[in-house]
């Protein structure tokens, strides 16, 4: 049996169910439902569902409800506590109802330890949790060219991989229980830090009077080129705040990578000092703006 009959057996025996319909969740969904696979959703905004509910898919009332009907259950969510609420909570959470042999993969960027804490409690029902968060912003979630990596168990990945295929284009399987996130921290302790040099190489071409423009497109393709040189720089120099992702989920996140490093004694100067900027940003408002107006905090220390 090749490949694509082997996605298309996926597609015909996997039901999925979905949490979270927000900015990457959303789009995330819509690719489910364009694979083929029956999809059942849920979010704490109802008005969300029915968009979706008119494209296809079902709506729950709750996380819970999910369990019966879904093969696979999918979480996109805000943060590490929120994780536990849908995953875990005792009556209203996944766990409620989920049924033996279902694969439970979270999507959000999530400490570590909540790993093992859904990873245990699914194992006594029976089911299993990967973690596996995303990459490539909104841009990627709507054009199913997310970028997932995956910790948990290796079967349960291999079932549920063409679900993971739906949404993403590169689908990496990162080792055991919480493998996923940690790389996910990597990966934004990447980002951020060139982000922030991103910034400052632009506020250094703006006090010098050059073309930030030709800057831009004369870096973007040398050594020093990079996604957020292509995708954010430009939108630095139009003073285009819109998010892809927010500034705030930019700060959660280097906020949990921190306590990860702390707990594993690892010294991350370069992340402590991404971690002010976004706090400065968000601080100055900026919070629910696109993490490329951390230029704006730059600004200011150069009194633009």
């Amino acid at each position: 049996m090749g490949r694509k009959e082997v996605v298309e057996m996926a597609r015909q025996e996997l039901r999925v169910g979905f949490i979270g319909l927000g900015i990457m969740g959303e789009p995330m969904v819509r690719n489910v439902l364009k694979a083929g696979f029956p999809l059942t959703v849920f979010n704490r905004t109802s008005a969300k569902t029915e968009r979706l509910r008119d494209e296809g898919a079902k709506v729950a009332n709750s996380p819970a409800e999910l369990g019966p009907d879904s093969d696979v259950i999918v979480s996109c969510v805000s943060d590490t506590p929120d994780v536990l609420e849908v995953i875990l909570d005792p009556q209203h959470g996944v766990i409620a109802k989920v049924r033996d042999g279902t694969t439970v993969i979270d999507c959000s960027t999530a400490g570590p330890d909540a790993a093992k804490q859904c990873d245990q409690a699914l194992r006594e029902k029976g089911a299993a949790f990967l973690d596996a968060p995303i990459s490539g912003g909104d841009v990627g979630a709507r054009d199913g060219t997310l970028s997932i990596m995956v910790g948990g168990d290796r079967g349960h990945f291999d079932r549920a991989k063409p679900v993971l295929e739906a949404m993403g284009k590169t689908i990496t399987y990162c080792g055991q229980c919480g493998a996923g996130y940690i790389t996910k921290l990597c990966n934004q302790i990447c980002g951020a830090i060139n982000l922030l040099g991103v910034a400052e190489a632009i506020s250094l071409a703006t006090a010098a009077g050059i073309d930030t423009e030709a800057m831009v497109t004369a870096v973007s393709s040398g050594a020093a080129g990079s996604w957020m040189l292509t995708h954010l720089g430009p939108k630095m120099l139009t003073r285009d705040d819109s998010p892809g992702f927010f500034v705030d989920y930019q700060l959660k996140d280097l906020r949990i990578a921190s306590d990860a490093a702390h707990s594993l004694g690892v010294p991350l100067p370069g992340l402590g000092l991404a971690e002010a900027m976004f706090r400065a940003a968000s601080a100055g408002g900026h919070g629910r703006d696109g993490t490329q107006a951390i230029y704006h905090v730059l600004e200011k220390l150069r009194g633009g």
